[in-house]
């Protein structure tokens, strides 16, 4: 599967497409900056990654919204305000996967990957562990970021329709809080009771 990444030049982009590069998939990065690509990663991928921050989503998404029509787009961004990164803040919109939709309405917009540690990714020799929570409103999109987490090591689960994403998002602050609290790197999730 041909995969861009956009805003793929930072820590979670890098982690994930060298992890889908070795699991066979063909990786576009793209970044913020329009020179360094992110028409290209939009426009010639079947799927594409939000890996920009909070603070440029928006921008980053009007601006692709033509090239996105009708593809699956996976959105892993999280409302953070620096320096408090550690604080639950909702956006706007209710949840930034849903500001997404709102800004894709030909794209079939999926919220998943957002607690997945960078650090983990980052590293080759890390085997990535958990449960991915994938939300949206299209089943068919969701099947397709399930089975990209299974190509990352993890186990991805359908946790409901795009309104959901919310609390995905905000687990995110959550985890951060329990990583500096309990001094440990990249603590993720891991549902019970659900047997392969």
């Amino acid at each position: 599967m041909k995969i861009g990444l956009l805003g793929g030049t930072g820590k979670e982009g890098r982690g994930l497409a060298s992890r889908w590069a070795k699991a066979g998939h063909e990786i576009v990065i793209g970044s913020r900056d329009p020179a360094k690509g992110d028409n290209l990663a939009a426009a010639d991928a079947e799927v594409v990654v939000v890996c920009v921050p909070y603070g440029g989503q928006a921008e980053t998404l009007r601006e692709l919204a033509p090239r996105l029509e009708g593809k699956v787009v996976i959105d892993l961004v999280v409302p953070l305000v620096p320096p408090q990164v550690t604080r639950v803040v909702l956006p706007p919109g209710g949840a930034a996967a849903l500001e997404a939709q709102a800004l894709l309405p030909g794209a079939r917009v999926v919220g998943a990957l957002h607690h997945v540690s960078s650090v983990h990714l980052g590293d080759p020799e890390h085997a990535m562990r958990g449960d991915v929570l994938v939300c949206g409103d299209d089943a068919a999109a969701k099947e397709t970021a399930i089975t990209l987490v299974a190509d990352l090591g993890m186990r991805g689960l359908d946790a409901g329709p795009l309104a959901n994403a919310v609390a995905l998002e905000a687990m995110t602050p959550v985890l951060l809080y329990m990583n500096r609290k309990y001094k440990k790197a990249g603590l993720g999730l891991a549902i019970a009771g659900l047997e392969d």
